[in-house]
């Protein structure tokens, strides 16, 4: 059993030196959502592979407790966004701050769909019974969205999708799987349009020791 050791570090060693580090990096610092999209469609064989990088995701006790549902039914998507942008319009209200009042002003547009006519919709969701599943899960989608860059395919967390999961009716369309929560609503599909990455702020960090 000692014997076996060695090899299983050599072998941890050799692959985390392979691969190509800049290549990596270049697809984290590139990311950038996508909002607006090419009619083309998107490979069912690229779905695949984006979600097989969702899974080799960190996940604790090795529970792995995500399901996906790959929606392409572009009316039940346009269904799915007027629900949710008519929920969030009348929650949101009330809000005045300058932000909140941009985002209603967005979902108040007659032709706005929240998901930006992507062509895929890919639901991630966690096991309702696992405390964790919420952390694994988007560990889960930012692995497929780093995939996805990879590729040369945008993708979009949209946040506001969310609210679906209040509606049983658009859920059972959605074939939501039973004891599962939505978790992240991500769409993917070729870009129309590169935007600027937002700037970020240097981090704030703290050392100890």
């Amino acid at each position: 059993m000692s014997a076996a050791v060695p090899c299983m570090q050599q072998q941890v060693t050799r692959t985390a030196g392979e691969g190509d580090a800049e290549a990596v990096i270049g697809a984290i610092n590139g990311r950038r959502s996508i909002r607006e999209y090419e009619k083309r469609d998107l490979a069912e064989e690229t779905v695949r592979r984006l979600i097989d990088a969702g899974v080799q995701a960190p996940t604790g006790l090795g529970f792995q407790p995500w399901r996906f549902v790959v929606v392409r039914d572009r009316d039940l998507m346009r269904e799915v966004s007027e629900y949710c942008k008519k929920t969030l319009t009348a929650e949101l209200a009330g809000v005045d701050d300058e932000s909140t009042q941009r985002f209603l002003s967005l979902l108040k547009q007659e032709g706005f769909n929240i998901f930006y006519n992507a062509p895929v919709l890919v639901l991630v969701f966690g096991a309702a019974d696992d405390p964790m599943s919420s952390l694994d899960c988007t560990l889960c989608a930012e692995n497929m969205m780093l995939a996805a860059w990879s590729l040369g395919v945008g993708s979009c967390w949209i946040g506001s999708a969310s609210v679906v999961a209040r509606n049983s009716d658009l859920m059972e369309r959605l074939q939501a799987p039973e004891g599962y929560n939505l978790v992240a609503p991500l769409i993917f599909g070729y870009p129309a349009a590169m935007p600027e990455k937002p700037e970020r702020r240097d981090p704030v960090i703290t050392r100890v020791g």
